[in-house]
């Protein structure tokens, strides 16, 4: 199987967590897309759904389905996203799609987190995938100085030969070159350094499930 095979995989398996009549939570990158077009085959089934991104909620309002502002939303059953890494414990590494942010908090609503992955991202370590960090553009080069000293290499993240901006309105830093070895302690430390808005560590409130796509089939963690 193709990797965007397992990715259309675990999109359909994820669809037996949502919760009929109710909303549902959704990330942002090619395999939460593909989980949005499942989705839709069934969005009469549910009111409506939380984006992470801008990105999330056109593809959502492109299949008819409504989008909800989480400030009008309590709690949710669910929120079904990618990871960029995954461990056995269920601690992540997210932020390729420069959606961080917006996922953590729409993932702090639900009741439960759901990553669909293919299993190329399971891992035994986090690290080899740059940590993603949505830092404040007037001290990304502080931040990055207070980063270097972590010991990994910082670099800004560009793109069309600017510096990516989110939109949150802010800019990411990939941190290249870490052995996480305790990642929720790590989340918390780089939470602390001024100037930064949260990094892409989904340690402290990892995912409860994840699905990953496999050769054999789609295999089911729990956390």
């Amino acid at each position: 199987m193709t990797q965007d095979e397992l990715k259309q995989a675990v999109a359909h398996a994820a669809l037996d967590y949502v919760v009929e009549g109710e909303i549902v939570g959704v990330g942002t990158g090619s395999t939460a897309n593909f989980f949005i077009d499942a989705l839709a085959a069934i969005k009469d089934r549910i009111r409506g759904a939380v984006a992470s991104s801008e990105a999330t909620a056109a593809r959502l309002r492109s299949h008819g389905i409504a989008v909800f502002d989480l400030n009008d939303i309590d709690t949710m059953p669910v929120y079904v996203d990618g990871a960029d890494e995954i461990t056995a414990q269920g601690a992540m590494i997210k932020g390729g799609g420069a959606a961080l942010t917006r996922e953590k908090i729409v993932a702090s609503v639900a009741e439960r987190f759901v990553c669909i992955a293919d299993g190329s991202k399971l891992v035994t370590r986090l690290g080899a995938f740059p940590l993603p960090i949505e830092v404040i553009p007037m001290g990304h080069a502080v931040v990055a100085r207070r980063l270097a000293a972590l010991g990994g290499t910082p670099r800004l993240r560009m793109k069309d030969g600017a510096p990516l901006i989110t939109d949150n309105g802010c800019m990411i830093i990939d941190l290249f070159g870490l052995q996480i070895a305790e990642p929720a302690l790590l989340e918390q430390q780089i939470n602390d350094i001024v100037g930064v808005v949260t990094n892409g560590l989904f340690a402290r409130h990892g995912a409860n499930v994840c699905l990953l796509g496999t050769a054999e089939g789609v295999r089911t963690l729990t956390f």
